[in-house]
């Protein structure tokens, strides 16, 4: 990844992944995308329908991971960069602060992720998260 990550928008994404992984106030996060944004989860086990998100929504969604996971981390296995997309590999590992479902307190849940980001004006406008979460007990 090292290559790749002398492209801007690859640097860009690295910082904003290292914000949302520390659990960063939306208002932090805001300075990464742009106010046009649209994210968008493709179907997995936590959202079997997918779900979309303005940047309202987006940083909503933050806040709330702050009263749901007590630590998260990414980790980037490789970025790939041409214009203004960069699409990006990554292990996520959460650990809940509450019970989500049958999972207690404490569980970490784990998520491989290919992320494909679009950049305007230095900032996201557009992410699509494909997430693989490894088994959930049930």
């Amino acid at each position: 990844m090292r290559e790749a990550s002398t492209h801007p928008h690859v640097r860009t994404a690295l910082r904003y992944h290292e914000a949302v992984a520390r659990l960063a106030p939306p208002q932090e996060l805001e300075e990464f995308l742009h106010p046009d944004m649209v994210h968008t989860q493709l179907p997995n086990a936590l959202f079997p329908a997918g779900v979309e998100r303005d940047l309202a929504a987006t940083l909503a969604a933050s806040s709330k991971a702050r009263t749901l996971l007590t630590a998260q981390s990414y980790q980037m296995l490789n970025a790939v960069a041409s214009g203004s997309q960069v699409a990006l590999e990554v292990v996520w590992s959460g650990t809940l602060a509450v019970p989500f479902g049958s999972l207690p307190t404490g569980h970490v849940t784990r998520a491989h992720i290919a992320a494909f980001l679009e950049f305007r004006d230095g900032r996201i406008i557009a992410q699509r998260n494909y997430d693989c979460y490894e088994p959930l007990p049930a």
